[in-house]
């Protein structure tokens, strides 16, 4: 599923207009019919549900709608007529001076005040108070104060309407976005809107599924409000939301006559003295995501303790020297993953810089096979073979030279300048991973949960990344399907676990799944 930024929307909007005869105002019009239609039938619930409880005749519903004096505020007034149309009792309350509002949300305005819904300006403390007490009384709340467009924290007015919205207990619906959250990057620099549900219009926008702002936005509701599909498909946006047919259309088919050899050898070289459980959790990612053989180099004063736990991979003990051995056996591979359990040492920056150097097959580079490039990511460059790097962002904050805080402020935009700076593809791991290629081509992934915030996750994808290249794939659909698959596999484990004191080992075993 597409995602789009606000300035590709506006591009997209424009598009309408002038090749397709599609009107901003035709699509305001359809916008606000959208809304509508979700935010009756979540209050049409609430009152069957009060009838239910306290018996009596239905009522009508009672919908609260808070405007600004954009293009979100005039979806807004739209909304509001289409509701009135359903029976719907509407109150209306614009942030602002409605002089200053324009344009199609202008139109819209004087459309709704001739179909004899009034407007009342938040000018003063009895306006305020007055929709303090329609918040209270409403079904439904309908935020139309702040759209794509908005940046940084709220006005001050806005983020008391917000605050007023948040505190109301009827479910908020947000028109397109939550009022104060960063239809770009997901941020949420100040007061933000709780939504219930989210409409958003024509294309998910990249910041409804980005942390943090994606624990603001619940159910997301996609319209297409007569945005022409053709337009959409033309107009070269790269970032997707992965989907499970995604995940299908890229895997390979496994042949009733097929054998080991046909998908794929896998040369893992990872662990470290007191880390050898990474460097099994990233061999059994591998086979248990269908590999057909995983071989795993560890320092020889862990390979017995390896070797013992796993008897389905063939463990090569390593000696500091022993740099050509481990380059020749993965000429025999076709995938080599590093990093897993290594430390950040001169043993392992020269491992990575050989493979770069000299392999011809594809590289996973993960954990301190990551942080031993700090400084240096325009070396990823010289690569002879496709990199695929599984950083979580304090590792691409060291990489890149910036704060792992930074990194979050933007997971998406930060994933693609790293992959435009190195040339590889690049798994952003944590909430909403986020795959990203040099072409700018991006997933963020929708599976996974917190109970995956813990100890040997990371290795246990590394392995499923090196597995899929192995079998095959780009860089970037290994990228996307693993972290489709590794999160999925997560959401199985909670669902028989729970969430607190879900460990790597129970994602492991629900790969196969």
């Amino acid at each position: 599923m597409m995602l789009a930024t606000p300035d590709e929307m506006r591009q997209l909007d424009r598009a309408a207009a002038e090749s397709c005869g599609v009107s901003g105002l035709a699509l305001m019009e359809n916008a606000g019919a959208a809304v509508a239609r979700v935010a009756f039938r979540v209050a049409a619930r609430a009152t069957h549900t009060d009838r239910c409880r306290l018996g009596g005749p239905a009522r009508s519903v009672s919908v609260c709608i808070l405007a600004g004096r954009g293009n979100n505020g005039g979806d807004g007034f739209a909304a509001a007529r289409h509701l009135a149309g359903y029976g719907a009792r509407v109150s209306v309350y614009v942030v602002g001076d409605p002089c200053a509002i324009q344009g199609d949300a202008r139109a819209n305005l004087d459309a709704m005040v001739k179909s004899g819904i009034g407007v009342t300006p938040l000018l003063g403390e009895g306006a305020w108070n007055a929709a303090r007490a329609d918040l209270a009384a409403s079904d439904v709340v309908i935020d139309a104060v702040l759209g794509t467009g908005a940046r940084g924290a709220p006005s001050p007015e806005a983020a008391r309407a917000i605050s007023l919205m948040n505190e109301s207990p009827a479910p908020i619906v947000a028109v397109d976005v939550p009022s104060g959250l960063d239809a770009l990057t997901g941020a949420v620099p100040g007061e933000c809107a709780t939504a219930h549900i989210t409409v958003t219009l024509a294309l998910a926008k990249t910041g409804l599924l980005t942390y943090p702002g994606a624990s603001c936005v619940g159910r997301v509701v996609l319209d297409g409000i007569g945005m022409p599909p053709a337009l959409i498909q033309s107009s070269g946006i790269k970032a997707h939301l992965t989907t499970p047919d995604d995940v299908r259309a890229a895997l390979p088919v496994r042949r009733p006559d097929a054998h080991k050899g046909d998908f794929g050898r896998v040369l893992i070289v990872a662990g470290s003295l007191g880390m050898s459980g990474a460097a099994s959790l990233s061999a059994m990612g591998a086979l248990r995501s269908g590999a057909g053989l995983v071989h795993l180099s560890v320092p020889a004063a862990i390979a017995g303790e390896v070797s013992a736990r796993h008897a389905e991979v063939m463990t090569h003990p390593a000696a500091p020297e022993n740099l050509p051995d481990i380059l020749d056996m993965a000429t025999t591979c076709q995938a080599v993953v590093v990093g897993p359990g290594m430390s950040c040492c001169e043993r392992t920056s020269a491992i990575v810089d050989a493979m770069i150097a000299e392999l011809r097959v594809p590289i996973v580079l993960d954990a301190d096979a990551v942080n031993v490039l700090a400084g240096r990511a325009q070396a990823l460059r010289e690569a002879r073979a496709p990199v695929v790097l599984t950083p979580h962002p304090g590792e691409l904050g060291r990489l890149l030279g910036v704060g792992a805080d930074e990194i979050n402020r933007d997971r998406l935009g930060w994933a693609r300048r790293a992959a435009l700076e190195t040339g590889a593809t690049v798994v952003l791991k944590g909430a909403r991973t986020v795959v990203a290629d040099k072409t700018g081509e991006a997933y963020v992934n929708p599976t996974g949960n917190s109970g995956m915030a813990a100890a040997g996750m990371g290795d246990v994808l590394a392995g499923v990344v090196g597995s899929l290249c192995a079998a095959g794939l780009s860089g970037l659909a290994a990228g996307y399907c693993s972290a489709y698959i590794h999160g999925l596999a997560g959401d199985f484990a909670a669902r028989d676990c729970g969430l607190d004191g879900m460990i790597a080992g129970d994602v492991l075993a629900r790969i196969p799944e």
